[in-house]
C-alpha cells in the first residue's frame, strides 16, 4: 500500500510538472525546476533535488541564458558540497567560474572560486585551494551588501582551515579578516573570529592571547544571542582560566557551561519537534499547491487526491504526537541522568582541586625555600670574592677556595629544585628557534673534554650523516639534558669511554625524528635500582653518593625535560659493565640558522670609573656586599632601601643617575612596581633588577614592566660586572 501511495505521489508531482512546462515558456520551467530542486533538499530527497536541479540547468542551456547557467552550475555545485561530493562539486564550481567569464559578476565569480577552493581543502588539495583563494581576493567589490557577504566566506574560510587542523593558516585569516570588520556592523562575525582566535592560542597554550580574545568574544555573544557560541566560549574560558591557574573562575565558567549545555539539550528537543512540525505543514502546503494545479484540469479527481492528503495528514500528525510523548519521556529520564552526572562531576571537581591545591601548595613551599635561600648564599659567594680580590694570606685561600665551591654546589642545588618546580607546574616555556645539531653535540664534547681526560676515558661522538644540518627546536633545554647525562657518564666512568651517538629515525618535507644514545663503560647500575634513578634525590646508593657527590636530581630533571620535549627517555645498565641512556626526539626542519645577537663577553673597566649607581636594596648584607663589589671598580654607590624612596630620588632634577640596581622584592611597594612608576618620567636611565627569582618570576614578566635586564640572585661577579657594562 505504501509503495502504491509513494508511487502515485510521484506521478503526480511529474505530471503536473510536465504539464506547468508545456504551457509556460522556457524561462518558467527553469525557476520551477529550481524551486523543486530546492524544495527536494530541504526535506533530504537528494536524488530528486539532483535531478530537478540538472533538469533546470539544461533548460538554461537550451534557451542560451548564460546568467541562469551560472546560477544553476553554482547551486548543482552547493548541492553536491552539502552531500561532501566534493569532485563533482568542484567539477561544477569551476563550471560557474568559466560561465561567468561570458558574462562577468564579481560576486557570482567571487563565490565560484571560494567554493571550488572549499572543495579543494577538502580534497586536501592545499596549493590549489591557495591559488584558488589567492585568485578570488584579488577581485574587488564595491556594493556594501556584496562586501559584507564576502566577509561571511572569509569567515567559513579560517573556519575551514581551523577544520582541517592548519591552525597557523587559520589564525593568519581570522587576523586578516580582523582589519575587514566594522565592529559597530559585522558584530555576528566579530564574535566567532574572536572566539576561535582564543581557541587556536589555547590550542597553542598560550592561555594569556586566549583570554584575551575570549572575554572579547562573550560581550559580543550577549548581542548576537548565539548560544552555540555561548557554549563554545563558556567551555574554552574554563580551559583558558585553568591553564592561567585561576580555579576559581575556570570551575565557574564550567558550571555556566553543563547549565547552558543542558538548556541548550531541551532547546534542541523542542526546536526538533517545531522542525517536524514546519517538515509537515511544507509537505502540506507544497501538496495542497499539487492538487489546485489538478483542479483546474480534472475537477472529478480532487476529492479522491483530497481525501488521500487528508489520510496522510492525519498519519503524520498522529506519528508526530507519538514521537512527541517519547522525546517528552526521553527528556524526562535523560534530565534524571543528567543530574547524575552532575553531582558525580561536581564531585570529581572538588576532588582535582584539592588535589591540586595541594601540589601547588608543595611548589610554593619548594619555592619560597630556595628563593629564601638564595639570599644568605649571595652574602657567602660575595664575600668570598669580596676576601679572594683582597690578596688573602696562602693558608687562607685553601679555606676560601673550599668556601667558594660550597656556595656554587648550593646554587646548583638550589637551581635544580626550582627548575624541578617549574617542570611540575608547567611554568616552563619551550624555545622554538633552528639551530645546528652537529655543531651543539660538538661544543658540549669539546667543553667537556677536560673532565673526559681527568678520568682517562675516550670521548667520542658519532653522528648520522643523514641528520639534516639545521632543526628547529629548543637548542637550550637539549644541552641541559646532554650535559646532564654526559657528565654523569664521565663521572661514573674510569679509564673506559664514553659515546655519544645521534642516528635519524625518520624524516619527511616538514618533520623529523631522531635517537639518541650515550653510553659509557662505567660501574653501571643495579638492576633493583634501574627504576629509582630517576626519582628526586636518588643516586642508587649512599656509598655512591658519598664517594662521587651530586644532588641527586640531575636525572629526575633529565627525564621530565625529555618529556616535555616529546620524547621517553630509556635506562639499559649492568653493573659492572656501564649503562646506555636512549631517547627519540621530535623536531621540525629549517632552512638556515636563525641569527643571535652576540652576547658581551668582558668589559673594560676604565668604563665604571665615577659612575653613580643607585642601588635599592633592603638586606644590609646584600647592601653591604654589593656597594663594595662596585666601589672596588671605582663606581660611586648610593643606597636606599625602599621603592618608594627610590621614586622620589629618580624624580629629583638634582640626581642623576647612570644605572639603577632594583631589588625586586622590598618592603612597602615591590621593585616592579617602582620602576613602573619611574618609567612614567625616565625612560631612559637602565634599570637591572636584582633578584633571588622563584617559581612565579622569569625573565619575560621583570622586563615588562620597564626594566632593562635582569641579575640573578646569588650573581657570578664577571656576569655581574659584564651585565652592568652593557649599560652603563
Amino acid at each position: 500500500m505504501k509503495q502504491k501511495i509513494k508511487y502515485f505521489l510521484m506521478t503526480l508531482l511529474a505530471s503536473s510538472t510536465l504539464l506547468f512546462a508545456s504551457s509556460t515558456p522556457i524561462i518558467d520551467s527553469i525557476s520551477i525546476y529550481h524551486d523543486l530542486s530546492q524544495y527536494n533538499f530541504k526535506i533530504h530527497n537528494y536524488e530528486k533535488a539532483l535531478y530537478f536541479a540538472n533538469k533546470s540547468f539544461q533548460f538554461g542551456q537550451t534557451s542560451k541564458n548564460i546568467e541562469a547557467q551560472i546560477k544553476q552550475s553554482f547551486d548543482l555545485g552547493k548541492m553536491y558540497f552539502n552531500l561532501k561530493r566534493f569532485h563533482e562539486a568542484q567539477y561544477y564550481f569551476e563550471h560557474s567560474i568559466q560561465l561567468n567569464n561570458l558574462s562577468p559578476s564579481d560576486f557570482n565569480k567571487f563565490k565560484a572560486l571560494y567554493f571550488a577552493a572549499f572543495c579543494a581543502l577538502e580534497k586536501k588539495e592545499w596549493n590549489k585551494a591557495t591559488a584558488l583563494f589567492s585568485k578570488a581576493d584579488s577581485i574587488k567589490l564595491t556594493n556594501s551588501s556584496e562586501n559584507s557577504r564576502r566577509n561571511h566566506l572569509l569567515l567559513r574560510k579560517a573556519k575551514t582551515y581551523f577544520n582541517k587542523n592548519q591552525l597557523q593558516t587559520a589564525s593568519n585569516n581570522f587576523e586578516s579578516l580582523l582589519l575587514k570588520l566594522d565592529p559597530n556592523v559585522e558584530k555576528n562575525i566579530l564574535e566567532e573570529v574572536y572566539l576561535y582566535s582564543g581557541i587556536i592560542a589555547l590550542k597553542n597554550k598560550n592561555f594569556s592571547v586566549a583570554q584575551r580574545f575570549l572575554e572579547k568574544a562573550l560581550p559580543l555573544n550577549q548581542t548576537t544571542k548565539n548560544l552555540k557560541n555561548k557554549e563554545t566560549l563558556l567551555l574554552n574560558l574554563s580551559k583558558c582560566y585553568k591553564g592561567l591557574r585561576n580555579f576559581d573562575r575556570a570551575y565557574s565558567y564550567l558550571e555556566e557551561y553543563h547549565l547552558l549545555k543542558m538548556h541548550l539539550a531541551q532547546k534542541i528537543n523542542a526546536q526538533q519537534n517545531i522542525e517536524n512540525f514546519k517538515k509537515f505543514k511544507l509537505d502540506e502546503e507544497y501538496k495542497t499547491t499539487i492538487k489546485k494545479n489538478k483542479e483546474k484540469q480534472k475537477e472529478e479527481e480532487t476529492s479522491r487526491y483530497s481525501k488521500l492528503i487528508n489520510i496522510l495528514a492525519i498519519a503524520l500528525i498522529t506519528i508526530l504526537s507519538l514521537l512527541s510523548l517519547s522525546l517528552y519521556k526521553n527528556n524526562i529520564i535523560r534530565n534524571e541522568s543528567n543530574n547524575l552526572l552532575k553531582e558525580k562531576n561536581q564531585e570529581l571537581i572538588i576532588a582535582k582541586n584539592n588535589a591540586e591545591k595541594a601540589s601547588k601548595a608543595r611548589a610554593e613551599f619548594l619555592s619560597t625555600v630556595s628563593h629564601e635561600l638564595r639570599t644568605p648564599l649571595n652574602a657567602i659567594n660575595g664575600i668570598t670574592h669580596l676576601l679572594l680580590e683582597e690578596k688573602p694570606k696562602k693558608s687562607q685561600l685553601n679555606y676560601l677556595a673550599s668556601l667558594q665551591f660550597s656556595g656554587n654546589y648550593l646554587a646548583t642545588f638550589i637551581n635544580e629544585i626550582l627548575e624541578i618546580n617549574k617542570i611540575e607546574s608547567n611554568k616552563i616555556e619551550l624555545e622554538s628557534i633552528s639551530f645546528n645539531l652537529k655543531e651543539l653535540l660538538e661544543n658540549i664534547q669539546s667543553s667537556l673534554h677536560k673532565f673526559a681526560v681527568t678520568n682517562n676515558n675516550s670521548f667520542e661522538l658519532h653522528f648520522d650523516s643523514e641528520i639534516p644540518e639545521y632543526l628547529i627546536g629548543d637548542p637550550t633545554k637539549l644541552s641541559q639534558v646532554f650535559l646532564n647525562l654526559i657528565n654523569n657518564a664521565l663521572k661514573f666512568t674510569h679509564d673506559g669511554k664514553v659515546t655519544i651517538v645521534a642516528k635519524l629515525i625518520y624524516i619527511n618535507e616538514e618533520d623529523t625524528k631522531i635517537k639518541f644514545r650515550i653510553i659509557d663503560t662505567g660501574i653501571g647500575i643495579p638492576k633493583d635500582k634501574l627504576k629509582l634513578v630517576f626519582e628526586n634525590f636518588s643516586q642508587g646508593s649512599v656509598e655512591i653518593n658519598r664517594k662521587y657527590g651530586g644532588t641527586g636530581l640531575g636525572l629526575t630533571i633529565v627525564k621530565k625535560l625529555v618529556k616535555v620535549l616529546g620524547g621517553k627517555i630509556k635506562l639499559e645498565s649492568e653493573e659492572g659493565k656501564g649503562s646506555t641512556f636512549s631517547f627519540t626526539l621530535p623536531f621540525k626542519l629549517a632552512e638556515s640558522l636563525e641569527e643571535i645577537p652576540e652576547k658581551v663577553a668582558n668589559y673594560d673597566e676604565n668604563q665604571f670609573k665615577s659612575k653613580k649607581i643607585l642601588l635599592v636594596e633592603d638586606n644590609k648584607i646584600n647592601q653591604m656586599i654589593t656597594q663594595k663589589m662596585l666601589e672596588n671598580k671605582g663606581i660611586i654607590c648610593l643606597i636606599i632601601d625602599n621603592g618608594e624612596g627610590a621614586v622620589q630620588l629618580m624624580n629629583d632634577t638634582e640626581h642623576e643617575y647612570d644605572l639603577v640596581l632594583m631589588d625586586v622584592h622590598l618592603p612597602g611597594i615591590n621593585g616592579t612596581i617602582a620602576t613602573q612608576q619611574i618609567r612614567n618620567f625616565d625612560t631612559k636611565t637602565p634599570i637591572i633588577a636584582l633578584t633571588a627569582i622563584s617559581l612565579d618570576e622569569n625573565r619575560e614578566m621583570l622586563l615588562s614592566y620597564g626594566m632593562n635586564d635582569v641579575i640573578t640572585k646569588p650573581f657570578i661577579p664577571e656576569e655581574f660586572y659584564t651585565t652592568i657594562s652593557k649599560y652603563i
